[in-house]
């Protein structure tokens, strides 16, 4: 099915991008194109409910299971310090390129606005972005609340200790971990039947989009989404690279594995949409379930490289467009602040905006300047999202790899 999926995907986006384009040139009025795209928004929101209803009890499941299948705690640490090493090795990888490229082709230089008042609107608030929120949030006050609302990382922290209550018990709980391992693989099943309707759901959404923004946006952001995308493409590189001097020439073979899940959350925008598919091609890739299930939805909160690299990219092009400076100094705080800030960001559509308005307050640069992304946001995002799905891949097959947990990988047919 692998084939003939990312073959439909494909399709689907290419009818969306033409069905959208014809839409955009018949209606004339905005209120009618609106109405019209809202319907096709309905198939993509119900899409991305399902997976939601996918991910919480998959992510559960599936970790609690690898952590009581680990031999000891030691075994556990050991995991999670190597993954968090990773995570922050490729966030500085991902920041750095982002300020680098924006630096060298500066998209906004040439649009010279003037500043707005300092009462203007902005697209997001930035105060609610806060380190002690972070910390509080970190912790489930209820584990039917965090299943409910969907908290990936709140699950992460229950599910660690539920986990390693499983294995300490031993043979006592044995019946308890194969039932939740029996559950996993339910969840999986479960995944094939909603990604049937994957194609459908990426051919909507781009309809909506092109429908509402014509591809006219395309042309009039050029240098700003073609320079992003440029930098997208070095960070995939500069990804494989890392992942070469770990797992060498496999590396290679890993692309073709992560296919579908890219395509999805490139199509969707959405990381999230991807994880169940993700989850299931680095097992067929040869990565064991206990590393894939505790590492994957670990990066899910702190390695989302697609949408750390936007943070500085976005950020400074507000900045050129309004023709403020930012020292060298400045710009390595910066980054600094992001690799603390970044972290935690959900892997949905737009989430990093409230990082982006976090730092144009910090730095004096106008708040309201975030409106002038808001209208390629989407675009963006689809290339960050299927960036972030990348990078965990990456992240999750190193770490294996580390382990010793890195078998043969099962071709599909």
């Amino acid at each position: 099915m692998g084939k003939r999926f990312t073959l439909y995907v494909v399709l689907a986006m290419l009818l969306g991008i033409a069905a959208g384009s014809i839409c955009h040139a018949l209606i004339d009025s905005e209120i009618a194109r609106a109405s019209l795209s809202g319907h096709f928004s309905l198939v993509t929101d119900a899409f991305l409910r399902l997976i939601k209803m996918i991910i919480a009890p998959l992510v559960f499941s599936t970790l609690s299971v690898g952590i009581a299948r680990m031999q000891d705690t030691r075994s556990l640490g050991r995991v999670g310090l190597r993954s968090m090493l990773w995570f922050m090795v490729a966030s500085l990888v991902s920041l750095s390129l982002g300020l680098v490229m924006v630096n060298l082709i500066a998209p906004g230089s040439g649009l010279h606005l003037p500043l707005p008042p300092a009462d203007a609107a902005s697209a997001a608030s930035a105060t609610t972005l806060s380190v002690h929120d972070f910390m509080i949030h970190l912790v489930p006050r209820s584990f039917a609340e965090a299943m409910a609302n969907n908290e990936i990382l709140q699950i992460v922290v229950f599910s660690v200790f539920f986990g390693v209550a499983l294995g300490q018990l031993g043979q006592r709980a044995a019946h308890l971990t194969d039932l939740i391992e029996q559950l996993s693989h339910v969840m999986l099943k479960v995944t094939g039947f909603v990604m049937l309707a994957a194609p459908v759901a990426v051919f909507a959404a781009i309809t909506a989009t092109i429908m509402n923004e014509g591809l006219g946006v395309l042309v009039n952001y050029g240098r700003f989404l073609g320079g992003f995308f440029l930098a997208l493409i070095l960070l995939w590189c500069a990804l494989l690279a890392m992942g070469f001097l770990f797992i060498r020439g496999r590396v290679w073979r890993l692309i073709p594995f992560v296919r579908e899940p890219v395509l999805l959350a490139f199509s969707t925008a959405s990381s999230e949409a991807a994880y169940p598919k993700t989850l299931e091609q680095l097992g067929r890739f040869g990565v064991s379930e206990r590393i894939s299930s505790f590492v994957l939805p670990l990066g899910y909160s702190f390695n989302l490289d697609g949408s750390t690299m936007y943070c500085t990219f976005a950020t400074l092009f507000i900045a050129q467009a309004y023709g403020i400076h930012l020292a060298f100094s400045q710009q390595v705080t910066m980054l600094l602040l992001l690799m603390i800030t970044s972290k935690g960001m959900a892997g949905v559509p737009r989430a990093s905006l409230v990082v982006i308005a976090a730092m144009l307050g910090h730095f004096g640069i106008p708040e309201a300047g975030l409106l002038l992304v808001l209208a390629v946001d989407h675009v963006l995002d689809m290339g960050r999202s299927a960036t972030n799905v990348w990078g965990n891949c990456v992240a999750t097959a190193v770490v294996a790899a580390w382990e010793g947990e890195l078998g043969p990988d099962h071709v599909e047919t």
